[in-house]
Order: structure tokens, then sequence, then C-alpha cells
């Protein structure tokens, strides 16, 4: 299983980092190993001092594809999700303005929340899905997949023709704006149309 992650895909959140709006999707990608194992809590690597909550919703991967055609897209994935893309934002910093890959930020171990999945025949439409993060109960992070650059199906069209999909691999499919620090004992709880499919502790 391969994670590929979207970046700066909602307008509202690239003007609060201050970053440039790309031109084509922005990608980058996760090892399994930055997978939270589930009833496992986030524990805050020693090699940054800011670590940023993204929430994101998710698609996985049903078949192998490659050159997708947008319009065939929707033949790729069965199950829509959500999930926390953690960022050393210090640490991101640091390596941006020195024109170096963002991996050490963003892809290690514990980087990546998968929370459960839903049959996307739950949803009327894909491209108008509500979604949120709360922390310690107060609600953080709040978007709607109308606002996103790139759509879902556009996403798997465009990262098809660089990479191969398998089956069981996860789209990160972009954080919408008020990304903001964790701290120990937080408890970061994300939720879908009001379903809750993910409830992970800070350490």
């Amino acid at each position: 299983m391969k994670i590929i992650c979207i970046g700066r895909n909602y307008v509202k959140h690239i003007e609060e980092l201050q970053n440039e709006r790309p031109d084509e999707p922005v990608i980058f990608l996760k090892p399994d190993t930055a997978v939270v194992q589930k009833q496992f809590p986030f524990v805050i690597p020693e090699f940054t001092n800011d670590v940023h909550h993204e929430v994101e919703v998710l698609v996985k991967i049903n078949k192998v594809g490659k050159y997708i055609d947008a319009k065939f897209a929707h033949k790729y994935y069965d199950e829509i999700g959500l999930g926390i893309d953690f960022t050393a934002r210090d640490l991101q910093s640091k390596l941006k303005e020195k024109g170096l890959p963002w991996e050490k930020a963003k892809a290690f171990d514990g980087s990546a929340v998968i929370g459960e999945f839903v049959s996307k025949t739950e949803f009327a439409a894909l491209d108008n899905i509500n979604f949120e993060l709360t922390n310690n109960g107060n609600v953080v992070q709040s978007g709607n997949t109308q606002h996103m650059l790139w759509k879902i199906d556009e996403i798997i069209a465009y990262v098809s023709q660089y990479f191969t999909l398998r089956t069981g691999d996860v789209i990160f499919t972009g954080t919408p704006e008020g990304v903001a620090k964790v701290s120990p004992d937080d408890v970061l709880e994300g939720y879908i149309e009001g379903r809750k499919l993910f409830r992970i502790q800070v350490k």
C-alpha cells in the first residue's frame, strides 16, 4: 500500500500558509510506516516542536490502474474516508527554504491517521461532502469537497499518469484552512457529514 497526498488543494489553506496557488496538483508520498496503527496514539516526534493537524478526505483505490481517464476514474474507488496528514511545520519550513523535499516533515513514522471508510453510495454528491476535525471537542477545521481545486476523479486521473494505482492505495485529497499545532493530551476526532470516522489522542 502506498499513500499519495495532494497538497495545496484548498484556496483558503494556500492563503493561510502564504503559498503560491499551483497550476497542477502538488503530489507527495508517505510510506506505509507513516500509518498510525489502530488504537495507538499519535506521538509527537522528538525532532519537531510544531506538529500541525491537517484533516483530509481519503479515497481507497479498489483496482489496478494506469493512465486513467477522468471520466472512468469513478470506477477505481468504492469508499471514502477521513484522515490526518500530520506535518512537522517547523521542519517543513526549513526544508522549503532550502528547496529540499518535504519527506522528513510529512512522511515520518506515525504521520498519517487513516480512519474508517464508508461506501461512496452513502453520499448524494462526492463534490459536496462536509467534513470537520475537532480538538478536545472544539471544531478546528471544517471543509467541503466542493472547494477542492481538483476533484477526486481529476486527482485520480492526474496521479495515475505518474504512479500505477494498486488495490488498497489511499489518496489524501488535501486539507482546508484551520491547520494548527497539536499538543500532548489533545484528542482529535474526525467527522464526515456528522459521522465520526476516527478518534486519536496525542502524546
